[in-house]
């Protein structure tokens, strides 16, 4: 078997120098000879085979860095071989090596802090394999170690000492390949895999071990060793994909314990053996491409992973498709990547229209995909044809028809519809229209249902039916995105639309609207104003217009219903409240005779131009001063609606009349404005004085008038201003205030003495409800009442005030006698027996007779505490005698056991009236 002769060729090399003499100087030569950093061998001489695979590990290169860091390795200048951190020299790629000739390469190693580089030589001399031919598959069955073991000696060793003290190499070693042992081997356990020995076995007995992961580290003894013999063994299958190598060490000692060997590293590669299936990440792969995509378009990619050696053939996969559904327009629309995964699409007509997506079988098969020894998987890949706008709109029909009744805006005249077999609501799908022609005004417009892709031809400008009575739209369907190239628009992307105006009633238009006329106030009634007309917008029709007022604040105005005329029914006057800023608004309207009948409004604004037409007026009209004015005036002015000119300036002037007004006031003239009034005598009497005061304007014609200014004089304080009574009341509270606030008081007075009375009368009540003895002497457990047949003595609510003490009883009491509070008397003048008071305390059995005899002559008075009376009840009666309550003779013929079932308080009388002797 091919793999089992290059395990034993390469455990077969003859070793020339030792791996770790730097170790050997440090363990047990470190008291004798100095630590040198570096290479322990100038040179290496390997014996390789004349095929390698690729990344086929050859030797490992040891370095004594002497406790002082790690150095990076590198191989000279060859492509073929490369140097890992721990010193192992492995194959780039697949080589071989012609003939039995030498192979030189170096070696080099840098300390990254320092830059200080070491280097090696490295000679790898080959050997005929004796055959080239293609290696056959081996299983891990077929591993045997039956032949020979090859074995392993300790280098010998190769420093002397000079005689400066320095040491020299005298002899290469050789250094130990790999071992390899299959994965998954199925021979007898413990399976021998190689011997190690010493050549100083001869003079002395040795015993070897080995350490290291898999032997004393955990896992824990997978390799074992004879420690006689040196036979190093594997106790159990080994399984790559755990553990793909293990870096053992190997000891040789003598039977005191002595180390005789330096230890020797021994590593040991698991060969990969096809024992797992490729396993892709996903169980459904899933893709898109664009529909009408051109051969060659990367659709998407399937990753598949194989836990075997990636760099060996059981690790490498390839793909390929099983399986495509459906199988149109093609059996085969996609291929596959063999090495990478990778689909893409080998043929055209990809159409999303017909096929909206593909389903593919997948299988990754490892062994580089030979059908025979490799193992397989498979996998789905589901590919989503995804929509481009191949497929324009196209109407459903040529001509479309609409009609809409003029002066209408936002109304839907008719719906535009198309299909698109692009995918429903997609930008490609989606249609946009436009009007192309047919509309040079723009009242129209057509927007999108986005629903359903309808267009809606709505208007957006009033149409006038006198003006237009039809339209021919031209219209256009678009995709919201362009075409795919190579694709144009069909002629069924355009269509015609017809819309037909319908006339209506219009209302009747008033031109201008306002119309504003300028007037003189003053003008009489029955003067014509203006003519204000409307016009009906039906033209075609011939109606007739009827006009009437609509909104007339101070019914000035009329209007001919037949003409529009307008004129004044009274005078119009600028100073109106109706008139603001000097215009006065009407509004009329005008209406047809069709049916129904048609309405439109007008307004009329009239400004009013100024005339002297109103006199001016004293103001303020009411003004105060002191009866010693002191230098004291009032200033005084006038208000008069007109404008100017037709207002101020005033000329201010008293009356002659009466006599008195100029004997005791002036008038002075300020500005245009105003005037001042003073008392031309020392002092005026307190009162109201009327003053009248004579005012013209300044108009063209101009305008007097003469108004009365009341003048209240009053004392004032020394701050000028008036202190009498009238006006701290009018300043304060009214008289009618102050009346209401003292009634009120009133109201409360009274409330709170009847208040008072009631609550010395409820006193006097509970007095007189006193008990005459003390609680410790009251005798209320005494008295019981037999006169009902309710409950017992704790139902009785007894008015015991009639068993008190006299002497306990207030005089007044004792003078006008005590009257029960629980009798009503037969009439309001009824008089009461008097009650004397005891003669002593203790004597109250006199009392209680005086009691009863005022009971007894009191008819008013309830049989509560005094002697009863019973009548004669007449003969005939159903209950009978009461005398047989007390005779023994008739009792023997009654059932008293009823008596029982009434209770705890009849059981008694049971007993003394039931059956038997007792």
């Amino acid at each position: 078997m091919h793999l089992l002769r290059i395990w034993m060729l390469m455990a077969a090399l003859q070793l020339t120098a030792a791996n770790r003499v730097a170790q050997r100087l440090v363990s047990g030569e470190q008291g004798l000879l100095p630590c040198t950093r570096g290479f322990p061998q100038e040179e290496y001489v390997i014996k390789v085979d004349q095929e390698l695979a690729k990344g086929q590990s050859l030797f490992n290169v040891s370095f004594t860095d002497c406790g002082r860091g790690k150095v990076w390795f590198r191989v000279g200048n060859s492509t073929y071989f490369r140097v890992s951190e721990d010193g192992s020299v492995y194959t780039l790629r697949r080589l071989a090596l012609v003939g039995s000739g030498e192979a030189v390469d170096v070696v080099y190693a840098r300390d990254p802090r320092t830059k200080q580089v070491w280097k090696t030589r490295v000679h790898l001399y080959t050997h005929p394999t004796g055959n080239s031919m293609e290696p056959e598959q081996v299983k891990s069955s077929d591993a045997k170690l039956s032949q020979q073991v090859p074995e392993i000696l300790f280098p010998w060793r190769s420093l002397v000492v000079r005689g400066d003290g320095t040491l020299r190499r005298v002899k290469r070693d050789w250094v130990i390949p790999p071992i390899n042992v299959p994965e998954n081997s199925r021979g007898q356990f413990p399976e021998e895999l190689v011997r190690i020995h010493s050549d100083r076995d001869k003079n002395r007995l040795l015993r070897y071990s080995v350490t290291g992961p898999g032997a004393d580290q955990p896992p824990t003894s997978i390799f074992i060793i004879n420690p006689i013999s040196g036979q190093l063994s594997v106790t159990k299958p080994l399984d790559r994909e755990h553990i793909s190598n293990f870096h053992l060490r190997a000891h040789a000692v003598d039977l005191n314990g002595n180390q005789v060997e330096n230890p020797i590293d021994i590593v040991i590669n698991v060969i990969d053996q096809n024992d797992n299936r490729p396993e892709f990440t996903h169980t459904i792969f899933n893709g898109s491409v664009p529909e009408g995509s051109k051969p060659g378009s990367l659709v998407t990619a399937v990753i598949a992973v194989d836990k075997d050696d990636p760099k060996t053939a059981n690790g490498m996969l390839r793909y390929k498709i099983l399986s495509q559904n459906p199988q149109s327009p093609s059996s085969s629309m996609f291929t596959i990547n063999n090495k990478t995964g990778d689909i893409i699409t080998v043929a055209a007509g990809l159409d999303r229209e017909k096929v909206t997506q593909y389903t593919l079988i997948i299988q990754a098969t490892d062994m580089e995909g030979n059908p025979n020894y490799g193992l397989s998987n498979t996998a789905t890949t589901i590919i989503r044809i995804t929509d481009v706008n191949d497929n324009p709109p196209e109407f459903t029909t040529d001509t479309f028809f609409g009609e809409v009744h003029e002066n209408m805006v936002n109304v839907i005249v008719t719906n535009l519809t198309v299909t698109d077999k692009d995918q429903p609501h997609t930008s490609a799908w989606s249609a946009a229209y436009r009007i192309i022609a047919g509309d040079p005004s723009g009242r129209f417009s057509i927007p999108t249902d986005h629903t359903n892709n309808e267009g809606l031809l709505t208007v957006i400008k009033p149409i006038d039916f006198e003006v237009t009575r039809s339209f021919m739209l031209t219209v256009e369907a678009e995709n919201e995105v362009p075409l795919a190239r190579g694709i144009h628009l069909p002629q069924q992307s355009t269509a015609t639309v017809s819309v037909r105006i319908l006339d209506v009633n219009e209302s009747p238009e008033f031109s201008p609207n306002p119309k504003s006329i300028k007037l003189e106030e003053g003008l009489p009634a029955a003067s014509l104003l203006t003519t204000f007309t409307a016009q009906d917008p039906d033209r075609f029709l011939r109606q007739s217009l009827r006009y009437s007022k609509m909104y007339d604040p101070a019914n000035w105005l009329e209007i001919d219903p037949v003409n529009g005329r307008i004129s004044t029914i009274t005078i119009l006057d600028r100073e109106s409240p109706y008139v603001k800023n000097n215009l006065y608004n009407v509004t009329f309207m005008a209406s047809d005779n069709g049916i129904p009948p048609a309405t439109g409004t007008g307004t009329l604004q009239i400004y009013l131009l100024d005339i002297n037409d109103n006199a001016p007026e004293v103001f303020p009209p009411e003004m105060e001063m002191c009866e010693k004015p002191d230098l004291n005036a009032i200033n005084i002015t006038a208000s008069d609606p007109d404008l100017t000119p037709n207002a101020g300036p005033f000329a201010f002037e008293l009356a002659n009349r009466p006599a008195d007004v100029r004997r005791n006031w002036t008038l002075n003239r300020l500005n245009g404005e105003y005037a001042q009034l003073r008392l031309r005598i020392g002092s005026l009497a307190s009162g109201i004085y009327k003053v009248p005061v004579m005012i013209t304007d300044s108009g063209n014609l101009p305008m007097s008038n003469t108004s009365f200014l009341k003048v209240k004089v009053c004392q004032c304080d020394l701050h000028g201003d008036c202190i009498d009574m009238e006006r701290i009341i009018a300043a304060g509270l009214g008289t009618g205030a102050i009346i209401a606030i003292l009634i009120c008081i009133i109201i409360l007075l009274v409330l709170v003495l009847l208040f008072v009375m009631w609550m010395k009368r409820r006193d006097k009540e509970r007095q007189a409800k006193q008990l005459l003895i003390d609680p410790e002497d009251d005798v209320r457990d005494n008295i019981l009442k037999y006169d009902e047949e309710g409950g017992g003595e704790e139902d009785q609510d007894y008015d015991l005030s009639q068993l008190q003490q006299p002497d306990a009883l207030e005089p007044e009491c004792v003078k006008v006698g005590i009257r029960r509070m629980d009798e009503r008397p037969l009439h309001h003048d009824h008089r009461y027996p008097l009650r004397s008071a005891a003669p002593y305390p203790g004597d109250i059995g006199d009392f209680i007779h005086e009691g009863l005899t005022a009971a007894d002559n009191d008819p008013t008075a309830p049989p509560y505490d005094s002697l009863l009376v019973f009548d004669y009840e007449g003969s005939g009666s159903d209950a009978g005698s009461l005398s047989s309550l007390h005779s023994s003779l008739s009792s023997g013929d009654q059932d008293y056991d009823y008596l029982d079932e009434w209770g705890p308080r009849f059981r008694k009388l049971a007993d003394l009236y039931g059956e038997g002797d007792n």
